[in-house]
C-alpha cells in the first residue's frame, strides 16, 4: 500500500552536466557522454533504492530536457534554426526547434537507459515520455499547418517508442502533459484523443502527469496569480476519469488544489505529490504521511501512490536526495498508520 515513485527527473551529477539548471550543458561528448549517461542512470536507480522508493525511474539522466530529449530522435525537426516562441499559454518565452517536414523516428529513443535500468533493478521501473499536447506546444510548426494534426503525428511516434519500452521490460510508462493545465478546453477534445493514440496497444501501466511545473521563477509567479484555490482541474478531471489512462499524477503538498476535486478521478490510481519541488525545505516523514492521510478522504487508499509534485532536475543534488529519503520514509510511515 502507498507505493512511492518520482514524477520523473532528478538532478544530474555535476560530472555529467551543469548543476542546478533546467537546461544544463553536457560536460562530455561522444562516447564518453554516452557512457556517462548510463553511469548517471545507474546512480539514479541506486539513490532511489537506498531511499526506499518502490517504483524507480531513470531520473531522465540521458535527456537535457524532458521534451527535447525525445525530439532529438525525430526526423522533420530543425534544431539549427530555432525560433523564439511563447509556450504554456505564453507564460514564458523559449527558443524552440521548428517542424519543417513529416515527422518520423530516427530509431529508438530511450532504449539504452531503459534496458540499463531494467538490468540493474528488480523493482518496478517507470520511464517518462513527453505528452503529444505538450510537445506540440514546445515546437514551432512550419509544415503541418494544424496543431491537432501535428500533435497526432507526435502521438504516433510516442506510441512506437512506448510499445518498444514495454518490450524492454518497463512496467509503467508515464506521459508528461503540463499543457493539460494550460489548454483546459482542449483536453476533453483532442488532448485525450492524442493521449489515447500514444498509449494504444500498451498492456503495461500507463500514467499522465499534470502539474503546475518545475520550481522555476516563471512557474512560481504564474501560480501566485491563480488565486486562493486552483480549480482548473475541475474541468479536466471528469474527462480523464473516462479515459483509458491508468494513473493520474498531480501535485498536492503546498498546493492550492482543493483535494475534494480528486474524487472526480474515480477509478484511477492517483500519484499524489507529497514532495514539493518548488522549495528547498526537506519534508518530514510525518508531513508526507499527513498529505496521504488528507488525500484518503477523497481517494481509496489502495489507489494512492506517493510521488513528487514534479521533476527535480533543477534542484541541488543533496536537497533532492534528502527529499527522496523523506518520500520513502513518509510512505513507509503511512503504511504503518493507515494500513
Amino acid at each position: 500500500m502507498f507505493p512511492s515513485t518520482i514524477a520523473g527527473s532528478l538532478p544530474k551529477p555535476s560530472w555529467l552536466a551543469e548543476p542546478n539548471k533546467l537546461w544544463p550543458q553536457w560536460r562530455l561528448q561522444g562516447d564518453d557522454l554516452a557512457a556517462a549517461k548510463l553511469d548517471a542512470t545507474l546512480l539514479a536507480i541506486k539513490l532511489q533504492e537506498d531511499a526506499g522508493i518502490d517504483i524507480v525511474g531513470d531520473g531522465e539522466q540521458s535527456r537535457q530536457h524532458f521534451v527535447h530529449g525525445f525530439l532529438e530522435f525525430v526526423d522533420g525537426i530543425d534544431f539549427a534554426h530555432k525560433v523564439e516562441m511563447g509556450i504554456r499559454g505564453d507564460r514564458y518565452k523559449a527558443m524552440v526547434p521548428v517542424v519543417n517536414g513529416g515527422l518520423k523516428l530516427k530509431g529508438r529513443v530511450h532504449q539504452l537507459e531503459a534496458r540499463h535500468a531494467r538490468a540493474h533493478t528488480k523493482r518496478q521501473l517507470k520511464i517518462t515520455l513527453p505528452g503529444p499536447m505538450t510537445i506540440s506546444d514546445t515546437v514551432a510548426d512550419a509544415h503541418y499547418g494544424d496543431k491537432i494534426k501535428m500533435a497526432m503525428a507526435f502521438a504516433g511516434l510516442l506510441n512506437q517508442e512506448a510499445r518498444a519500452l514495454e518490450a524492454d521490460g518497463v512496467d509503467v510508462i508515464q506521459f508528461d502533459e503540463p499543457a493539460f493545465n494550460v489548454f483546459i478546453d482542449e483536453v476533453g477534445g483532442w488532448g485525450i484523443d492524442a493521449l489515447h493514440l500514444a498509449i494504444d496497444g500498451l498492456k503495461c501501466t500507463t500514467a499522465v502527469h499534470i502539474c503546475y511545473g518545475y520550481g522555476i521563477k516563471a512557474n512560481i509567479d504564474w501560480k501566485n496569480s491563480l488565486g486562493a484555490e486552483w480549480t482548473q482541474y475541475e474541468k479536466i478531471f471528469p474527462a480523464l476519469a473516462k479515459s483509458r489512462i491508468g494513473q493520474v499524477s498531480l501535485e498536492c503538498i503546498n498546493s492550492r488544489v482543493p483535494l475534494k476535486l480528486l474524487s472526480l478521478l474515480d477509478g484511477k490510481d492517483i500519484l499524489v505529490g507529497v514532495i514539493d519541488v518548488a522549495n528547498d525545505t526537506i519534508e518530514t516523514p510525518e508531513q508526507v504521511a499527513g498529505v496521504i492521510g488528507d488525500v484518503m478522504k477523497f481517494v481509496p487508499k489502495e489507489r494512492i501512490v506517493a510521488s513528487t509534485n514534479c521533476g527535480m532536475a533543477p534542484m541541488r543534488a543533496d536537497i533532492a536526495q534528502a527529499k527522496l529519503v523523506a518520500l520513502g520514509a513518509g510512505s513507509k510511515l503511512a503504511r504503518e498508520k493507515y494500513a
